[in-house]
């Protein structure tokens, strides 16, 4: 049997999610490396975060490369069926969701409160009895 058809549709789309923040951050990454580049007028959507990514200089270049090869590897490992590629989407939801609580006690961006309840039903999803049975199955298959 294919690894796809025992796929459960909550790890498909959560592939596709990771699979969109690679693409995002791709974006950002070479707007970021290419300044005033006709990728410019992206920033209009987040003005704030050009404005982080400014202050912190190159090093916001590296962080956009990490984060987009970070989630294209958690979007394959996720498609694929590997564990990796679980404790992979576990790690990076985990350290967002830590993102945004310090964001919001901090009162830097009040609105990532939204984000919390978000981060903790796809930390439930991956959690549960079947997507975890679906990856500890696809080792083996």
């Amino acid at each position: 049997m294919p690894k796809s058809e025992g796929r459960p549709l909550g790890i498909t789309a959560l592939s596709t999610f990771f699979t969109f923040g690679a693409a995002v951050s791709f974006v950002s990454f070479v707007s970021l490396l290419f300044p005033g580049s006709f990728l410019q007028p992206m920033w209009r959507l987040n003005p704030r975060a050009l404005e982080g990514f400014t202050s912190m200089g190159r090093w916001a270049i590296l962080l956009m490369c990490v984060v987009c090869v970070a989630c294209a590897s958690s979007a394959i490992g996720l498609w694929r069926g590997e564990r990796w590629g679980y404790w992979l989407a576990v790690i990076l939801l985990s350290i967002n969701l830590l993102g945004d609580i310090v964001n919001v006690v901090l009162g830097t961006e009040p609105g990532a409160v939204v984000g919390i309840p978000i981060v903790v039903a796809i930390l439930a999803l991956l959690m549960s009895k079947r997507a975890r049975r679906f990856f500890v199955l696809a080792d083996r298959v």
